[in-house]
């Protein structure tokens, strides 16, 4: 072989060689960055700081345009628990939480990440508006067999995800997310289960008064308005005296029920005690809160409540409406007091109304 030749063959090998170590220097970088991001999501201390690691902090590190995550949340419960976390869960960007997983049904995708070009009509609905996008891997989320959700990557590089790459990467960061969201929801519900009323399926006093401190501190670091809501069902006693306790109980299931009804994402509910409820209204204004207090009590009110045997019970509720006063005391109690004192207004003034909105005494 002519020596130019030799020259020309060692720098072609010399050539791949480089490419080689390249390749596996990048292929290391990459192993160690999704190591640290393992580790971060398995040690994440709940389920909204769980779906921030994987929505926000996946792109930065491995510089792709769009992460999306849907998940299948047919009881509103994965809402529910951002709401009360992060107040909204639009805050996370890329977040689906459909009450089906039809827009996943008709990719047909089986438990291994799809790879391949993005096609506007097949994947318009897992990626919204998201521009630019060239490139996409699927990565279906199942537990025990079954699916609960897709996470989805976006890149404006069309070679970036092809049918042809390896998927081993995907398919461990999908086991992974699935088991962290499992755990995560499972955490979740352990702590809502000591949190919630057993008989109505609301919060209870011990998760209330909880968040009325969180929601106080809120108010008053952006100095918005906070309202209290006291509620006590009229004449419960003669309810269960005369229909006994089961029918004192179906009414008080479907008086919370009702309440929960008229509420927004983010406000709060609990039971209080006996046939009280409390409910928290952050960023409402007097007026507003006004408004809520009146829709509830008229709901309540058009309405009988079947109580078993063929029976069914009309009930009324009055309501006490006090206001957050921003420069008073940093504690729940003065706040509530006005509350109840507004509603012992309500009672001894004929039942069945609201009274209040004037702002808590500091």
């Amino acid at each position: 072989m002519h020596p130019s030749e030799l020259r020309a063959e060692n720098q072609a090998l010399r050539q791949q060689l480089e490419d080689m170590l390249r390749e596996a220097r990048a292929n290391e970088d990459k192993m160690r960055r999704f190591d640290q991001l393992e580790h971060r999501l398995i040690a994440a201390g709940s389920l909204g700081e769980l779906l921030r690691l994987l929505l926000l902090e996946y792109r930065p590190v491995f510089g792709i345009e769009f992460v999306g995550l849907t998940l299948l949340d047919t009881q509103l419960e994965i809402r529910s628990i951002l709401d009360a976390e992060l107040h909204e869960h639009t805050a996370l960007p890329g977040l689906q939480l459909p009450p089906t997983l039809r827009a996943l049904d008709a990719l047909d995708l089986d438990q291994r990440p799809w790879l391949g070009a993005y096609d506007a009509i097949l994947h318009g609905d897992l990626f919204g508006a998201a521009p630019g996008i060239a490139s996409v891997a699927l990565l279906p989320l199942s537990r025990r067999g079954q699916l609960i959700g897709c996470l989805q990557f976006g890149s404006s590089d069309a070679a970036r995800y092809n049918s042809g790459a390896g998927t081993k990467f995907l398919e461990r960061l999908a086991a992974i997310a699935s088991v962290c969201l499992e755990s995560a929801l499972n955490q979740e519900r352990v702590k809502r289960a000591g949190l919630t009323d057993v008989l109505t399926g609301v919060h209870n006093r011990r998760y209330f008064e909880h968040r009325c401190l969180i929601e106080i501190s809120q108010a008053r670091r952006h100095s918005q308005a906070l309202a209290c809501l006291f509620l006590d069902i009229d004449h419960f006693k003669p309810v269960n005296d005369r229909h006994g306790h089961a029918a004192g109980d179906a009414v008080l299931r479907a008086v919370g029920l009702m309440i929960q009804g008229q509420l927004r994402a983010g406000d709060t509910v609990a039971r209080w005690g006996g046939e009280e409820f409390v409910v928290l209204l952050p960023r409402t204004p007097a007026a507003a809160a006004r408004e809520v207090a009146e829709r509830i009590r008229q709901r309540i009110a058009d309405q009988r409540l079947p109580v078993g045997g063929g029976i069914e019970l009309a009930v009324t509720v009055s309501i006490g409406l006090a206001m957050l006063e921003l420069a008073g005391s940093p504690e729940a109690a003065p706040l509530l007091q006005a509350a109840d004192a507004a509603l012992y207004r309500a009672k001894q003034g004929g039942r069945n109304q609201v009274v209040g909105g004037s702002a808590a005494p500091p």
